[in-house]
This record gives C-alpha cells, sequence and structure tokens, in this order.
C-alpha cells in the first residue's frame, strides 16, 4: 500500500497489486478516511433510524442478521482518485495526491437499506437519507461525525447495502466494522463507514462532509456552504495498471493491463489503447463481467519497438459517452473527478 497520511490514515493501492485481482483483497483495498478508526464493540453496537419516519428504530447487529442477506459486487472510488494528474496542471493546498490506486472493487454482504427503512416506514414529505458514521473528523469546526447523503429514491434500491462482509469474510475495522453503507456506482465518500445513525430527511444532510466538502467547484471558487455541485454518481474512468509509469521493458510483445469503471447506471460497453500518445488505437479485451456494479479489468498485448513510447488508454460506456483527452480543463480546487485518458509512458530497449 501507498500510504498519504498514518493518522487518519489514508492509502492506496499500488498499480501492480491492483491489477492482480478482479476482486481486492481487503489488505489491498484503499482507505480513505477523515478521522481515526473509531473503536467501536459488534456487541454493543447499535444502528439508529429515525426522522421523517413513521416508527423511529434502533437495530443491534443481531437484529440486522436477522433480515435477508443480500451481496453485490461493486467499485468504490475515491472522490479525488487520480487527484496527482491535476496537481500536474496547478496545485492543490491541502489535497492528498493520490495516484491510480484510490479505488477497488469487492463483494459486499449485508442486508438492503430498503429493508431497513421499510421497518422505519418513512413519511411522504421524504426525500434524502442521512448516514453518518462513528468516526469523528478534526477538519470540521468544531469537529463532527464522517456523514453524507443520497436521495431517497436510491436508498430504496436493492444494490444499496448495510454490509458487515467484505469479500466473503467479516468487514475489517478499517474498512468501516461492523457495518458500513455500500453506495454502488457513487462517490465512495457516499458508503459511509462505521455507520451507527441513518435519519430520514425533506432535504440533503447538512454536515460539513456533505454541504462543504465533497462538491465540485469552479476554478476560482472558494470551498464553502452550498457552494459548488454536490458528488453523486462517478464519472466514466479508466486507468493503465501494468506496466508502471517510467517503467523499462523490452522490446517487442508487451503485456498492458488496466481497469475501467462506468459509474452511476451505466457499464463500461469497450475500451481502447493506443501506443503512440492516441494517434492509433486498438480495443482491448475484457475480463469477467461482475455485475453492472463493478469495474471491468482489461488487458492487450503491443508490439513495441525500441525507444520512448507514451500509452494511453480511454473507455467508452454503455451511453456511448468518452473520457475528455486533457486534465487541464478539469482542474477544480478540491482534485475531484478526473477522469482524462490515462497515461503511462514506458522507455523500451
Amino acid at each position: 500500500m501507498i500510504v498519504h497520511t498514518a493518522d487518519p490514515l489514508n492509502a492506496e493501492t499500488s498499480r501492480a497489486a491492483l491489477a492482480e485481482h478482479d476482486l481486492t483483497p481487503a489488505d489491498r483495498f484503499y482507505v480513505r478516511n477523515h478521522g481515526s478508526v473509531p473503536d467501536t464493540d459488534p456487541a454493543a453496537w447499535t444502528l439508529r433510524i429515525d426522522g421523517l419516519v413513521e416508527q423511529p428504530l434502533t437495530l443491534s447487529l443481531d437484529d440486522l442478521r436477522g433480515l435477508q442477506r443480500r451481496e453485490v459486487a461493486a467499485t468504490l472510488q475515491c472522490a479525488g482518485n487520480r487527484r496527482s494528474g491535476l496537481l500536474e496542471v496547478r496545485d492543490i493546498p491541502g489535497e492528498e495526491p493520490w495516484g491510480p490506486g484510490a479505488t477497488g472493487t469487492a463483494t459486499w454482504g449485508g442486508v438492503a437499506l430498503a429493508d431497513v427503512l421499510a421497518l422505519a416506514r418513512p413519511t411522504g414529505t421524504a426525500t434524502h437519507v442521512g448516514l453518518v458514521g462513528a468516526d469523528v473528523s478534526e477538519e470540521a469546526e468544531p469537529p463532527q461525525e464522517f456523514g453524507g447523503s443520497i436521495r431517497l429514491e436510491k436508498a430504496l434500491r436493492d444494490e444499496v447495502l448495510l454490509a458487515y462482509e467484505m469479500n466473503g469474510e467479516l468487514l475489517p475495522p478499517v474498512h468501516g466494522a461492523p457495518v458500513r453503507v455500500v453506495v454502488p456506482g457513487y462517490i465512495g465518500a457516499r458508503s459511509v463507514k462505521w455507520l451507527h445513525h441513518v435519519e430520514v430527511r425533506d432535504r440533503p444532510w447538512e454536515g460539513f462532509f456533505q454541504d462543504v466538502v465533497y462538491r465540485l467547484l469552479q476554478p476560482e471558487q472558494e470551498p464553502g456552504p452550498g457552494v459548488g455541485t454536490p458528488l453523486g454518481e462517478v464519472a466514466l474512468n479508466a486507468e493503465i495498471l501494468v506496466p508502471d509509469h517510467d517503467a523499462r521493458v523490452t522490446a517487442g510483445p508487451v503485456a498492458v493491463r488496466g481497469y475501467a469503471f462506468a459509474g452511476g447506471e451505466r457499464h463500461v460497453a469497450r475500451v481502447d489503447v493506443s501506443a503512440d500518445g492516441g494517434k492509433t488505437w486498438v480495443e482491448a479485451d475484457l475480463d469477467e463481467d461482475l455485475g453492472r456494479w463493478a469495474w471491468r479489468l482489461w488487458s492487450t498485448e503491443m508490439h513495441l519497438e525500441r525507444g520512448d513510447h507514451e500509452i494511453v488508454v480511454r473507455a467508452w460506456d454503455s451511453a456511448a459517452a468518452s473520457q475528455p483527452e486533457h486534465p487541464g480543463p478539469l482542474w477544480n480546487p478540491k482534485g475531484y473527478v478526473n477522469n482524462a485518458w490515462g497515461r503511462v509512458t514506458l522507455h523500451v530497449a
């Protein structure tokens, strides 16, 4: 793992490690925190569901396990994934220099948030669901628990889970145990870890991380309450994982591998790879389809002559959309949503 900060722990997966598995092992899955990992006792853990509901509830972990178990393969991705490409355009003070490893895919097991909400019975005025974790962040003044919200219509989808398992094992503490939210297709910040409170609302959650932090700003805007556009669905993205940037390889056939993820309600339709900076393209082979909420790993073989080569990747989604060529126009003060073409330079001898 590439550790950017130790406390709070923020670490991403190396390119090579990410390329090894369709399902990312828990110990190689990226970690994005805004506070220290809370010490939560599963036996004492409870989940409070209140707000605009007819029947407020407090559930234990055993109560959750008594509901129908569901499973979904889903990719999670930090909103700042690939921020390092935007840092090459212009400085972004105070933000972690994430490369392409702030993403990963796992099989999540748990119960549908919709099933829990059905027990509480949201009222007719409900439009949003607030999700609050037990981790306290000093980034907010005064410090507050991390949280966010999603629209009720998304919360009622079967794929949105309250997960207590990851890849068939108990959810590790660093990934949100005993229970985290998994919101497939959305930025990782909406998949709140160490969940302890669900509040049904008639407006988005108004905490610091929903109202100030995870918002897309214009280049000259300053962060502030309600400034910019709140982030939700993940943008189409693709990146090269193997070979690594600046790698030295032998002339001849070179295996190239990476990931592509469409986000939202879309799926990856095609991945193109170029060995000449985007002048000509070949279509890559896609790995196994893990389902509509998961990435597609891809691979191809390129025959490279001696010299330096810029390898480029772009994905197309089911809406016939592709990625922007350059990161320059994407620069923003928080360094979010860099989905420009993925690029690595190879030195071929």
